[in-house]
Order: C-alpha cells, then structure tokens, then sequence
C-alpha cells in the first residue's frame, strides 16, 4: 500500500522544521551574523522563496529557536515543582537541572549570539528582552515554589535570586567554553550546591 500522501499543511510544517534545524546548526557553528537566509535555505535543501513562505526574517528564525528552547527549560522546571520532596531533595534536583544546563552548549551559543545581536540592534533586542525578562519571571516563581513548598523563607526576593542564578549559570557555561579539565566541574558542583542550599533557601536557619 503505497504511504498516504502529505497535505499542504504537512509539507509546510516539514519544510519549516528542516530550515529551523537547518538555522540552529548553522547559528550554533558558525554564528548568527556569519550565516544568510541564502545559506540556511540551500543547506536545507530548499529556495530562498521557501525561507520566505516561512519566516519573515532571519531574526525570526532565531527568536523562534529561543522560543523553543525557553519551553523545554520550562518544562523541565515544571517536572521539579511537580516531583516535590523534602528540602535536601528539591536542593538536589534544582542543583541537578542547573548542572545539566551548564553542559548544553548548543542553547548556550544560541543565547550568547542572541546577546550579541540584541547589543547591535535596538530591533532585536526589542523582540528579545521578552524572552530574557520571560526567563527570569519563570525562575522566580520556581524558586518562590519551592521555598514555599519546602517550608522555607527565602532570604532575598525569589526576582533578584533568580536573576543571580541565571547571571552564575551563564558566567559557568562562559568558562566551560573554555576550560573542560576535572578540577572546573568539581569548582561548579561546590558552586552550584552552595549557592542553591545557603544562598537560595538559607540552609543556614
């Protein structure tokens, strides 16, 4: 029997995801401002016109990509609030996902050209604040979650902790860029459990 044949619409969906991979490859390889719409196009197999039935902008296909990358990290923030525990428990989950993040390096360069592009252009940066300031407020109301949950009074407000485990997390996933050698991951792990147990629920009271 020979396989159903594909919509329109299903089509569509494909040629759009295949540029998306196409353009997160590239943004993460080479970088956002070395790469052309002609480039991720032809890279994917397809005409500059297919990119423009698509997307509007090179800038939308990054945001798009963010987008992407800010639900799975809420997902994953979702799983934690969901899993609950005890103090020492939601301490070891929280320091677990952190450092699962710190290892991604594909998301990280795809944040970081973000960063840069948004420096450059008032335009983008417009578009990409909500997604920064998004990242925060989905931090804070973890954090201000979890301390309710476990029963403990946060020493700062959940917005300026969640700002600083977001600034720790990309100063360390800077340095991993670099340095790899055994002794960063033992330096990260102390941080990391530190910062969340004394820092973030005040283990300290």
């Amino acid at each position: 029997m020979k396989p159903a044949r594909l919509t329109r619409a299903e089509k569509q969906r494909m040629t759009r995801e295949r540029l998306l991979r196409t353009a997160y490859m590239l943004f993460v390889g080479k970088g956002y401002v070395a790469t052309s719409i002609e480039e991720i196009a032809a890279t994917a197999g397809y005409s500059r016109g297919a990119f423009y039935s698509n997307f509007t902008s090179k800038a939308e296909v990054l945001l798009e990509l963010l987008r992407r990358d800010l639900d799975d990290a809420g997902a994953q923030l979702q799983c934690i609030l969901e899993a609950g525990g005890e103090r020492e428990e939601v301490e070891r989950m929280v320091v677990s996902y952190l450092d699962i993040l710190l290892h991604q390096r594909g998301p990280f360069l795809l944040w970081m050209e973000a960063r840069l592009q948004a420096a450059r252009d008032p335009h983008f940066r417009a578009g990409f604040g909500s997604f920064v300031q998004e990242r925060q407020d989905r931090m804070s109301a973890c954090i201000r979650a979890l301390a309710e949950r476990a029963g403990v009074p946060l020493r700062l407000p959940a917005e300026v902790l969640a700002l600083g485990l977001i600034g720790l997390c990309d100063g360390l996933q800077s340095c991993y860029t670099i340095i790899t050698e055994r002794r960063m991951k033992e330096l990260t792990d102390a941080m990391l459990t530190g910062f969340v147990a004394h820092t973030v629920f005040d283990r300290a009271r």
